[in-house]
């Protein structure tokens, strides 16, 4: 079950932190740091085991995960009888509020109950449809060979989704991405960062956000704060603990060629309450400039092609990325996300693949490593 009691009085959860496949083990070194001692990865996701304070804090301050999902039941159902007597066994008590409107997401392979939708109305009939203004509350179920797995999700909107990126400029990377990529590209939050293809400003932003020690949950709510296992005195003890912000922030400079682009980069980047931190300029990549303090991290997204219609050679943007960095950034980091490793080429030859995605069905890698 998912809340369960083992030793003293704090309930453990027995969780699944879902990720974009690829970020897995960043997931998994975030939740160390939140002091889990272990952690199983899957593709696209993370098994572990949470005390209440810790599944709070996972939602709050996880960079790189899209929800974290609470098992409540597993059982073996070949049947619909079987399934709805099995369902009336369920404690739905601590999850679902009076009132609340469950939400399905069902998959079944291999199993003697294929149909979703008739899953679903024994689903509907053993939990009640809800107040139609009720809190919405998803329940993931997962059927394989006859073994049910039913899981009610702690996050409500997707983890990536910190509130504050409403304008955005074409094909925007996800915050999650964004944060895996800083990760992975080992930048140090003490010295400068660059993004000369900014887009609407989500690397920078999330960079930002990082070197302030805030938290990327501290804007938004929770699935988890409507539950009637609520603890308010809990999830108070998770919002007071600080970040640990940089003693001087580093300069983090974000440039586009696109007026577009970077207006809406400078209004996400005040809406997440970091446009102090971070220096917006529109240019294209051959006035890319040094800042102080450096070495630092250049990491970008630039056009993949596939993604956006650029209409012009991107070999030449590549080329012309590679050779200014070079010649203004020497000794730099360096974090490119390209889904061509010819493309690639024309930046840096011998660059790392550190992170393999799959972002909308377009397979893509991020190349590290450092500038001569």
């Amino acid at each position: 079950m998912g809340d369960r009691h083992g030793e003293g009085r704090s309930p453990r959860h027995d969780a699944l932190v879902v990720c974009p496949p690829g970020l897995e083990a960043l997931v998994a070194g975030e939740l160390t740091g939140l002091g889990v001692k272990r952690t199983r990865t899957h593709k696209g996701a993370v098994a572990t085991d949470l005390t209440t304070r810790q599944l709070y804090a996972a939602n709050r301050s996880l960079r790189c995960a899209t929800r974290v999902l609470v098992r409540v039941a597993m059982f073996t159902a070949r049947s619909f009888a079987d399934l709805e007597r099995r369902l009336c066994e369920v404690d739905w008590a601590p999850w679902l509020e009076e009132g609340a409107r469950p939400d399905y997401r069902i998959t079944s392979r291999g199993s003697q109950l294929v149909h979703t939708g008739a899953i679903e109305q024994r689903f509907a009939t053993a939990l009640g449809v809800g107040h139609p203004d009720g809190p919405e509350q998803l329940i993931v179920v997962r059927v394989s060979r006859d073994r049910f797995t039913v899981s009610v999700d702690s996050s409500g909107a997707p983890l990536h989704m910190r509130g504050w990126r409403q304008a955005t400029a074409k094909a925007p990377l996800r915050e999650s991405v964004a944060a895996g990529m800083l990760l992975a590209a080992g930048w140090d939050p003490t010295v400068p960062l660059v993004d000369p293809m900014c887009g609407s400003g989500t690397i920078a932003i999330e960079a930002a956000l990082l070197a302030a020690g805030r938290a990327p949950g501290a804007g938004r709510t929770f699935a988890f704060q409507g539950w009637p296992s609520f603890e308010p005195g809990t999830w108070a003890s998770v919002t007071a603990t600080p970040g640990a912000p940089m003693p001087s922030p580093p300069s983090i400079v974000a440039s586009d060629r696109d007026a577009g682009a970077i207006e809406a980069a400078r209004s996400n980047a005040e809406r997440a309450g970091v446009i102090d931190l971070v220096e917006f300029r529109k240019a294209p990549i051959s006035d890319l400039e040094a800042p102080e303090g450096g070495p630092g991290h250049l990491v970008t997204n630039p056009p993949w092609g596939g993604r956006l219609s650029t209409g012009g050679d991107l070999r030449n943007l590549y080329a012309t990325l590679g050779n200014v960095a070079s010649e203004r950034l020497p000794g730099w980091g360096i974090g490119i996300l390209v889904a061509d490793r010819d493309l690639a080429r024309q930046v840096r030859p011998g660059l790392t693949e550190a992170l393999h995605l799959d972002l909308g069905g377009q397979r893509t890698i991020l190349l590290t490593g450092q500038l001569p």
